[in-house]
């Protein structure tokens, strides 16, 4: 079964409460998502100032983590915690 749009933004932003700062890879397998099919949700988070993508090198590797901001969490709280509470999942 496929989730909707929404509901792959709530598990993101969840994971991004719930764990702080996320490496790439990390909340890919937690959120259970493939990159290159949801690079846009990404994408558009990030334009809309709810995460903030951060790249480092530890050694010879580049990393990309996740955070979410205030923005967010706002979001998160007043937007999406109540439309799963109305919508929830089947």
């Amino acid at each position: 079964m496929q989730r909707d749009r929404v509901y792959l933004i709530i598990d993101i932003l969840t994971k991004l409460i719930e764990h702080g700062e996320v490496n790439q890879s990390s909340l890919l397998l937690y959120c259970r998502l493939n990159l290159s099919k949801h690079k846009e949700i990404f994408d558009e988070l990030e334009r809309n100032n709810f995460i903030v993508k951060k790249h480092s090198n530890v050694g010879k590797r580049f990393i990309i983590s996740y955070s979410i901001t205030s923005e967010g969490i706002e979001f998160y709280k007043k937007i999406l915690e109540p439309y799963e509470k109305f919508f929830p999942r089947k």
